[in-house]
């Protein structure tokens, strides 16, 4: 456990007492948003994201010696354990070393080597192994056996050469210099497999493209591996054959002018070929899938967070609208709770065309419900109603029309969690009401939808899906805490997202709430059935009851520290609620007088933020926004054209903006900024609202450059745009043209 603490400490650059504290918090069961706002004393101010790397690192390292314990005990069991072995399992720091060195002594299939045993012929091929023997035909001639298929002397060193090959391959130092061969050397290859050119035409930039291996970009790698899945592509990862020969002969060859040289040339060439590149490409293709998946996943993850803490409107009425053409446009009215009070569905558009009976509808359920806001989903027909709604001259113009992103709202519509809400309303109208419902507080709704389906990833569904889920729910979970939950009016997918409390628990605090009306105090969850003394300690302080009967039930200050805002307020002779409401008696609290061993200045600081803005909201205060009347369709677009837009999805090459004409354009990477970026996330987050230029249309293929230079124009780089004649405008070449045609097809508004 102490070499665990060291090694963590040491890679993660922080003490070892914080890591020893952290890890004792996991073993009592602490959840990471309660450990990194509530035991700020106890890890020295960890973050989350330091706490889920001591988490993720001891996993690690635990898995690592499990299986070192394996292997020893293998080993033991089959009598060959030496000192000198078991010493170099015991010092072994990765999981690569550990199975190089168990590889002679693993249970393996039976194989030419093995075959060559059984025959008799160990002892020929240790001799020529070692050089002991010079007269090689000779000696050879002596294995000769018709009964063992050993008819020449062909026969019988091809069959020393095998076991030879075996024995290089199972070679931990001349696996472990190729290995580092591997990783400075090696080149992916990718080609078209024949007949497969047309059939395969979205990855044509990979017929026939090479690249060192580990300077390829996950979205590249991804892109390729799923054409070598799709039997489009076949890869290769290799490094100069000649190169990994010269690695093996140093350990082999001792004798230069020996005449075994020539077996063991032979030998050394099977065994590179038959079985070391195989399975080191094996090991190299896994690694790079691993860096690729959470590299991406990476991706994935900042841009939920991003969309997850996106500006609420807040409690407001909200007119929703799910447009559309020929089937109409759904519209839902929601209470400032996102209760759904009524619905409906408009014809404005071809073919009924029913614009003044439309109009007539969303006058009167604005003036019956004292509509506060109006919502439209940015999908097929989103402009269009956009300017249907604003074309309607007796709406009140104090009614903000707000566009919003609908990603994964048909998701929500038809999932179980949907139907249970509205069990007598079809698809059309659940979809209308997460539009409204992501308006007025897109955390509360989002977490209703699997986060693969909002579309702000990049090939999610290429990546190891185990860990993808672990880490959405992760962020997913961390934003929820950030932003705290009203526990009288959450719903339970919320609520399950909250510390220590999950899905079991958020059901059962649903039904308590069902049978017993709202939660009048934090101390009231321990009536809740299941609901025990951890998972108090660990939810309580993330969960919020505006109008409970303790004044901190609103806000983040955790019940076990209400004593001490009860002293302070003692100690200045007044209330909670007069600390609460006067910043004159605040600045006479002195934070010192509290201190004790288990509280000390983190959490007193906490405590004195939160009695200034009891309960308040991290989020950024809500701001309306609107695309430019001029464009609806990409046919409006004009190269030159600066435009408002919304950043949809980043990636590893660019952003997604939405500028209002259903299909989003692309911010190439090379085009972010002025100064140059090596990546997207430091300079530019889902939900920003930006500025573009426009840089090029290419209509035909439903493609938007876009640039976020302030003169885009100006200095281009060759190596990123390539001008071709076209009967319309220049189009923009991308290099990275195979990972754009998929994540436009998978995000973009078709």
């Amino acid at each position: 456990m102490n070499f665990f603490i060291s090694k963590i400490a040491q890679q993660l650059n922080i003490s070892e007492k914080q890591v020893h504290s952290t890890l004792s918090l996991f073993e009592e069961g602490c959840t990471i948003p309660f450990i990194a706002r509530y035991r700020k004393e106890k890890t020295g101010g960890l973050d989350e994201v330091q706490i889920s790397s001591i988490k993720e690192l001891f996993e690690k390292l635990l898995a690592l010696e499990n299986r070192r314990n394996t292997i020893l005990k293998s080993i033991e069991e089959q009598g060959k354990l030496t000192d000198d072995l078991k010493n170099k399992i015991l010092i072994a720091e990765t999981l690569n070393e550990l199975e190089d060195l168990y590889l002679p002594y693993k249970p393996k299939k039976r194989t030419r080597a093995t075959i060559a045993r059984e025959k008799g012929l160990e002892p020929l091929a240790l001799q020529i192994l070692h050089q002991e023997i010079f007269n090689i035909e000779e000696v050879a001639s002596k294995y000769i056996d018709v009964e063992k298929e050993l008819h020449t002397i062909d026969d019988v060193l091809q069959g020393a050469r095998d076991i030879i090959a075996e024995v290089i391959n199972e070679n931990a130092e001349i696996r472990s210099d190729l290995r580092k061969a591997f990783e400075e050397e090696a080149v992916l290859t990718s080609r078209v497999i024949k007949s497969k050119e047309e059939s395969g035409i979205k990855y044509k930039d990979y017929y026939n493209w090479s690249e060192p291996l580990m300077k390829c970009p996950s979205h590249r790698m991804l892109a390729m591996r799923r054409g070598e899945k799709e039997d489009v592509l076949y890869l290769d990862i290799s490094i100069d054959e000649e190169l990994a020969y010269s690695i093996i002969r140093k350990y082999l060859i001792k004798n230069k002018n020996h005449p075994t040289n020539e077996q063991l040339e032979l030998a050394l060439q099977d065994a590179y070929k038959r079985l070391l590149h195989p399975s080191l490409e094996t090991e190299f293709r896994i690694l790079t899938k691993e860096k690729a998946d959470v590299e991406a996943i990476k991706v994935f993850a900042n841009n939920l967070r991003e969309l997850l803490l996106q500006s609420p409107l807040g409690t407001k009425r909200v007119l929703a609208i799910d447009p559309g053409f020929r089937t109409g446009c759904k519209v839902v009215v929601l209470d400032e709770q996102g209760n759904l009070l009524d619905d409906d569905v408009i014809y404005p558009h071809e073919p009924q065309r029913e614009i003044v009976k439309s109009q007539h509808t969303i006058l009167a359920l604005a003036a019956k419900y004292n509509i506060e806001a109006i919502a439209i989903g940015n999908g097929t027909a989103s402009r269009e109603t956009e300017q249907f709604i604003r074309s309607i001259e007796q709406l009140p113009k104090s009614i903000p029309v707000i566009v919003v992103n609908e990603a994964g709202a048909s998701v929500y519509s038809a999932s179980e969690v949907a139907r249970e809400e509205f069990p007598d309303k079809d698809v059309t109208v659940r979809g209308a009401v997460s539009i409204g419902r992501r308006l007025q507080d897109p955390l509360a709704e989002l977490v209703k939808i699997d986060p693969k389906s909002i579309g702000v990833g990049q090939y999610q569904h290429d990546v190891d899906q185990t860990l993808l889920k672990e880490k959405l729910d992760e962020v997913v979970m961390s934003c929820v805490n950030a932003v705290g939950v009203e526990l009288n009016t959450a719903s339970k997918q919320l609520l399950s997202y909250v510390s220590g409390i999950g899905p079991s628990l958020a059901q059962n605090i649903v039904e308590y709430r069902k049978q017993n009306g709202p939660f009048r105090s934090r101390k009231d969850l321990l009536k809740v059935p299941r609901f025990g003394e951890k998972a108090f300690q660990q939810s309580s302080g993330f969960l919020r009851i505006r109008d409970g009967m303790h004044p901190l039930d609103k806000s983040a200050v955790h019940p076990e520290s209400y004593h001490i805002v009860e002293k302070m307020a003692n100690d200045l002779n007044c209330t909670i609620e007069d600390l609460l409401a006067k910043p004159e008696l605040r600045k006479k609290i002195q934070l010192e007088k509290y201190i004790t061993e288990d509280v000390g200045l983190p959490t007193l600081q906490d405590i004195l933020n939160e009695l200034e803005k009891p309960g308040r909201d991290p989020r950024k205060e809500f701001e309306i926004f609107q695309f430019d009347e001029r464009v609806h369709t990409i046919e409006d677009l004009k190269i030159g054209m600066k435009l408002p837009g919304i950043v949809t999805n980043v990636t590893n090459f660019g952003a997604f903006v939405d500028v209002g004409v259903h299909q989003d354009g692309l911010v190439h990477i090379s085009h972010l900024s002025d100064e140059f970026v090596s990546d997207p996330n430091n300079v530019i987050k889902v939900g920003q609202k930006v500025q573009v230029t426009v840089i090029d249309v290419d209509i035909s293929r439903r493609r938007i450059a876009l640039s976020l230079k302030s003169n885009p124009f100006a200095d281009t780089p060759k190596s990123r745009i390539n001008t071709k004649k076209s009967t319309s405008n220049t189009t923009v070449e991308v290099n990275d043209d195979n990972a754009l045609d998929l994540l436009l097809s998978k995000f973009g508004k078709k």
